[in-house]
């Protein structure tokens, strides 16, 4: 490294952000820009750690030092370089992903980690400002032809691979834009749609095909890709919500997160929307703990939510790494999200155990009851109800933010005969499912993951289907 005292001389710091209460009143990223003598700073923190454990962390296995380094030397254009040799899209993961190289950096073992995924972002940030991002348009075609489902992170990269490995890639997108959740579920305060379009343009210009409002096995036959193309790849993601079936579920006001924040990024977009969910005035609470709950609470307070509660099952984390959770591994502590801070009171160790209703009709509260969890004699942690500490929060809007369960199996799958694996996710060994030139990438056969497993997911699947194409 050009500093190799960098990490004593620095602290961590990323750049500020705009103030919660100015925030909450538009829909935009609230980031703010910093200069290249800072992000230079926090570059020069990288240290000549030996084993650079942030690569093994890293899904995409992104070269993490070098790009550091270059940024210290302010060889940016040589950072943009090392950093695209491996991330196709990294405008998106130095915005939403949770970097876990930052988790296993080795600084992380005494001290604050790198900022990695600012890094990232500010490289990509400079490459599109400086026009270095330009279309590559392959020289050479083959004669071959790919079908893609789905236009989120892993349809994307493996359309981006196979495309420039000569293929003609076309992606299939149910919905009316291109970009999966990456369109219609992250929130725009933390990815602005106009960086997704960038990049779907750039794709355009590079020869992929895109073929909008095509739900496959609906709208458009799965015998027509089978016969019309010689490989199809599936990228539809894990879209089966879990639910929770419990007394009062049909309740009105009872809703799941993903339609709550596709209607809210398509209002942004402009579009005229008929039957959206309003949560003005109204007082919310989101059940589950995780990003998508906390999405849910940054668009609830932006749409003007009179208050917002967010309950999760698992008891509180710690804000340290306990003895069962130890550096390299992921850090299974309390996190505060950006719509955290705007305004949520949060709650853990909460079991819902019943929607309730005033008229009947209409959502007025939740019958809730605290839990304790206890390790039993196998070492795994049981829930028990703690007596007595039954109680009521009043309502008039739910959301059911508990992750996903597995694909839908409806239509499509049920229509290829593709095999399944013990929790319904697409059986695919080598990216290769049971059916004749089927193949399947991302959380369709990881189950629900990061944006950074699923571009991991489509290149490493692109591969598989170029040497299939091959044969």
């Amino acid at each position: 490294m050009g500093d190799i005292k960098g990490f004593m001389k620095h602290e961590r710091s990323l750049p500020g952000k705009e103030l919660p209460q100015e925030r909450i009143k538009h829909f935009n990223e609230f980031i703010n820009k910093s200069d290249n003598t800072h992000i230079s700073t926090q570059a020069a923190r990288c240290m000549d750690c030996g084993i650079p454990f942030c690569h093994s962390a890293c899904p995409l296995g992104n070269v993490i030092p070098e790009f550091n380094d270059a940024v210290y030397r302010e060889s940016w254009k040589e950072a943009y370089e090392i950093l695209i040799s491996t991330n196709n899209f990294p405008e998106f993961t130095g915005r939403i992903c949770p970097a876990p190289c930052e988790s296993s950096c080795v600084l992380g073992i005494n001290s604050d980690a790198v900022a990695i995924e600012y890094i990232e972002k500010s490289i990509v940030e400079k490459a599109f400002a400086e026009a270095w991002v330009q279309a590559r348009i392959p020289q050479n075609r083959s004669n071959k032809k790919v079908a893609i489902v789905g236009s989120g992170p892993a349809g994307l990269a493996a359309a981006d691979l196979l495309n420039q490995q000569g293929h003609t890639v076309t992606i299939f997108e149910k919905n009316d834009r291109i970009g999966g959740l990456l369109r219609y579920g992250i929130p725009d305060f933390k990815l602005e749609k106009n960086v997704v379009q960038r990049r779907v343009d750039l794709l355009e210009k590079e020869g992929i095909h895109f073929k909008t409002n095509a739900h496959v096995g609906v709208n458009v036959t799965t015998e027509s890709l089978l016969e019309d193309f010689d490989a199809l790849v599936l990228c539809g993601g894990a879209e089966q919500a879990r639910d929770l079936p419990i007394e009062g579920r049909a309740l009105k006001g009872v809703h799941f997160a993903m339609e709550f924040l596709p209607q809210c990024n398509k209002r942004n977009a402009g579009d005229k929307l008929e039957n959206t969910i309003d949560v003005k005035g109204k007082r919310v609470v989101v059940i589950g703990g995780g990003d998508t709950g906390s999405d849910c609470v940054g668009n609830s307070n932006r749409l003007g939510a009179s208050s917002v509660v967010q309950i999760e099952l698992m008891a509180k984390p710690p804000n340290e790494r306990s003895d069962e959770n130890p550096w390299p591994l992921y850090p299974m502590t309390l996190k505060t999200s950006s719509s955290h801070e705007e305004g949520c009171e949060r709650q853990w160790a909460i079991n819902t155990r019943k929607f309730l209703s005033e008229d009947g009709v209409h959502l007025s509260g939740l019958e809730i009851v605290e839990v304790s969890w206890e390790k039993n004699n196998n070492g795994r942690y049981e829930m028990t109800m703690i007596e007595g500490s039954e109680q009521v929060i009043p309502c008039d809007v739910v959301f059911l933010a508990m992750g996903f369960v597995n694909p839908v199996k409806e239509g499509m799958l049920e229509q290829l005969e593709v095999k399944l694996d013990k929790r319904g996710n697409v059986s695919a060994e080598k990216y290769k499912t049971s059916s004749e030139k089927v193949f399947c990438a991302g959380d369709m056969r990881r189950g629900q993951s990061l944006v950074v497993w699923a571009i991991a997911e489509g290149r490493n699947c692109a591969e598989e289907v170029n040497a299939f194409l091959s044969k």
